[in-house]
């Protein structure tokens, strides 16, 4: 296999039959280290993290895909901690997309002036470019079109997805006693055109707390996986 990119949580291979194929690693963003799924920059190894990200991962993908969401999941080896996906280009240089039900983190942070620490959003919606150097700068719909990212029908179209499938998470969680904060993903386009949800939906992903104490990563995937 061809490694065509590694990252900060999963590595990337290009497969002889034109798939790609994921190796999820046991690295977690965060600082000094915490865990933080809003950060830039690895900050933690949790063993066997990685694992339980592609268990979990596999779990949303094929909700998604029975509820007719498209997804570039094809299959996965929970044992290699692999996952086989169809092709798909990235939007730019990578972008990241956050959904928000909480006003907590670097959301709080920044617009603290306007908002209590832990209010309700409704499904809120920003977009960040993936560049550690410069601290992952938020983006908005106008800009990724002028710098010719993505159309305007594109970001239409990963905006609604983004809420739809975030909304699935967050009532999946719900179920089982959790509350989802914020959660992020990535899309792409796949060799339609189409806008498709790439990347992983996993613990380290997602801020989730259970009677309003924030659930770390690997505890929450127990929790979710009944383990």
């Amino acid at each position: 296999m061809e490694k065509v990119y590694q990252g900060k949580t999963k590595n990337v291979y290009k497969l002889e039959n034109g798939n790609f194929l994921l190796e999820f690693k046991d690295d977690c963003t965060g600082k000094d280290g915490v865990f933080d799924p809003g950060e830039n920059t690895v900050g933690l190894k949790i063993e066997g993290i990685g694992k339980a990200n592609l268990k979990m991962s596999v779990h949303f993908f094929e909700i998604l895909n029975n509820r007719g969401l498209k997804t570039h999941y094809i299959s996965a080896d929970l044992d290699k901690g692999t996952m086989e996906v169809v092709p798909a280009k990235p939007f730019g240089k990578g972008l990241e997309v956050i959904c928000r039900f909480k006003a907590v983190g670097s959301f709080y942070r920044r617009y603290n002036e306007y908002i209590t620490e832990g209010a309700d959003l409704p499904a809120y919606v920003e977009t960040t470019f993936k560049n550690d150097a410069l601290g992952d700068p938020l983006v908005t719909k106008d800009g990724l079109v002028d710098l010719g990212v993505m159309t305007a029908a594109q970001y239409e179209s990963m905006k609604e997805r983004t809420q739809e499938i975030s909304t699935i998470v967050r009532d999946v969680l719900k179920e089982k006693g959790l509350d989802l904060y914020d959660i992020k993903f990535e899309f792409g386009i796949d060799k339609n055109d189409e806008v498709i949800l790439i990347d992983e939906i996993a613990s380290g992903n997602m801020r989730v707390y259970r009677d309003g104490v924030i659930v770390d990563p690997m505890e929450l995937t127990k929790i979710f996986l009944g383990e």
